[in-house]
């Protein structure tokens, strides 16, 4: 890892982020700071718990982690030639005109798809790390654990969105949720049982001045697993003159990222992101888009038909 040294990791608070995301609580990426997405994170899961929501780890919400402090806040393992095969994209173009033209939109590096399998960033990589890491075969390597604690998927699903899975180390082991509640004020996916209990929240990036969420009761009618993506220039209020309709490959760094939830209003679906980081702090063209692992795991926890309310 040749780049300068990182600041250094609050590894208390990356403890706290990696039980919440092994939970369900998304906190967006593990990067050991506090901010609006592990706040969004603890008022869930105490909502879940019957905790006073307060967004804080205080001592009522301390004693209830602490119970599944088994899962440590890092892991180190030694790197594997399958973890660091591409083929990798650098520079990634972003011109649709031009992605239509590659065979995938993959990852830029190994460095990145490392960090997209644990949840996190390049930067929190190398502040775990040091210097001197070399990113070959056999090297041991400290991540934040986003290890599942099963890989057991469905043999009903397609074998390549099996090794997607495994890719990004979503656990097979779910909750299952009977309908979803999309926030635009709080920017928020919410997961519901079927006795209307939250069983699962993901920070959400929706909508924006050009492309509104469209707030009201829908469904999810369909998923699509590492989909292309159809570029219709007619359909962005900023794409540049001339561009022509495309088709784009499918990968982790294309617009909507390795799954589209379809939901019953044309040309709006709940999909991933090439840019984890922005999650909650951007705006979309209407779509819900969440990050790659938690657009994956929502589609492990919802059927087609779910419900979906989506309100101010």
């Amino acid at each position: 890892m040749q780049a300068a040294q990182a600041p250094k990791v609050n590894l208390g608070l990356l403890h706290v982020q990696v039980i919440l995301d092994h939970l369900g609580f998304s906190p967006g990426v593990l990067d050991g700071k506090p901010g609006k997405s592990l706040s969004a994170a603890l008022r869930g899961f105490q909502e879940s718990r019957g905790l006073p929501r307060t967004g804080h780890v205080d001592r009522a919400t301390l004693a209830v982690l602490q119970t599944y402090a088994g899962w440590r806040a890092t892991k180190t393992l030694r790197l594997t030639a399958d973890a660091l095969a591409g083929p990798y994209v650098d520079p990634l173009p972003t011109d649709p005109m031009r992605q239509a033209a590659l065979p995938a939109l993959g990852y830029r590096s190994p460095m990145e798809k490392l960090a997209e399998m644990f949840h996190t960033t390049p930067q929190v990589l190398l502040a775990l790390n040091s210097p001197q890491t070399r990113l070959a075969p056999g090297t041991p390597v400290v991540f934040p654990n986003a290890l599942p604690t099963s890989r057991a998927y469905s043999a009903k699903l397609p074998a390549t969105w099996r090794a997607t899975l495994n890719s990004l180390n979503v656990d097979a082991n779910q909750p299952q949720g009977a309908s979803i509640v999309v926030d635009k004020s709080e920017q928020l996916l919410r997961v519901l049982d079927a006795k209307g209990k939250l069983v699962a929240q993901f920070q959400a990036t929706m909508g924006s001045e050009h492309d509104p969420l469209p707030i009201g009761a829908w469904k999810v009618q369909a998923f699509s697993y590492n989909p292309p993506f159809r570029y219709n220039p007619a359909l962005f209020w900023d794409a540049k003159p001339g561009q022509a309709k495309a088709t784009l490959p499918p990968g982790p760094n294309g617009p909507v990222g390795v799954a589209w939830l379809d939901l019953n209003i044309p040309h709006y679906g709940i999909h991933g992101t090439a840019e984890p980081s922005t999650i909650g702090r951007a705006e979309s063209h209407g779509c819900i888009r969440l990050t790659n692992w938690d657009v994956a795991r929502l589609a492990l926890m919802i059927k087609p038909g779910t419900p979906a309310v989506f309100r101010e």
